[in-house]
């Protein structure tokens, strides 16, 4: 850890385009939904790109996020079923390895210990050095549970890592430690990973009047007015050290 402990206590915000990266890093994406794991792509694609071992777990179905007979869904089991499959075909086009994605489905069941102990189980198997996941300040509750667990049971455990948690569209606040810039190509890009998950496309067009691609975007061009770079977005995440 002491190659990522030099880059990241360096004067910040970091440009995560520029650092150089250890080489193989092992890197765990705790996604709180489906569609999470795209809202960071392009840093993400950029590990993969340069050979890092990317893992990531969804950690709930987000079944609560289809509209009712949307593709003919209405039940839970349904729509969990078609924002999995959606997440499987976002992925493959990313190029993730089908192996290194899991569905986790955790807090279905209200037996919450045995889903820390799940989580905590994942976590360990994966053996991560750079965790992604959201940030706790955020208006969406299994935003602020998936951190808070995995603080809890990261500090519990004593694990060493570095936690990068980043900026959604319902973070309230943050520090802005780091951040990924990138160009319009690399925009379309993203949009077309984004637009993959069809049913959270039809749900923001049908109730914000925008695309999930757009409203996704327009938080990555506003990140980049914040740290004033050079392209005209960027994806943010503020860091966090645990044991060492």
């Amino acid at each position: 850890m002491h190659e990522l402990d030099r880059l990241f206590n360096a004067t910040r915000p970091l440009r995560f385009n520029a650092l150089p990266l250890p080489e193989l890093l092992r890197v765990t994406v705790l996604a709180p939904h489906p569609d999470d794991f795209d809202a960071i792509g392009v840093t993400l694609g950029l590990l993969h790109g340069a050979g890092h071992r990317l893992e990531v777990a969804v950690l709930t179905a987000g079944a609560s996020g289809v509209e009712d007979g949307y593709c003919g869904a209405y039940t839970d089991a349904e729509k969990a079923a078609l924002r999995e499959a959606e997440q499987r075909a976002s992925c493959a086009y990313f190029g993730l390895p089908e192996e290194r994605l899991a569905f986790l489905r955790l807090w279905e069941g209200g037996n919450d210990a045995a889903d820390d102990a799940r989580l905590r189980d994942y976590v360990e198997r994966t053996a991560p050095q750079l965790v992604f996941l959201p940030h706790g300040n955020d208006t969406n509750r299994t935003h602020r549970r998936v951190y808070e667990t995995f603080d809890r049971i990261a500090r519990a455990e004593g694990w060493t890592l570095w936690a990068l948690l980043n900026r959604d569209a319902k973070t309230t606040s943050m520090r802005i430690d780091v951040y990924t810039e990138f160009d319009e190509t690399c925009a379309q890009w993203k949009a077309a990973l984004l637009r993959l998950h069809a049913s959270q496309h039809a749900r923001n067009l049908n109730t914000r009047g925008l695309g999930f691609d757009e409203r996704v975007l327009a938080m990555n061009r506003e990140s980049a007015e914040l740290v004033d770079c050079e392209q005209p977005y960027a994806e943010c995440f503020e860091l966090q050290r645990y044991g060492g």
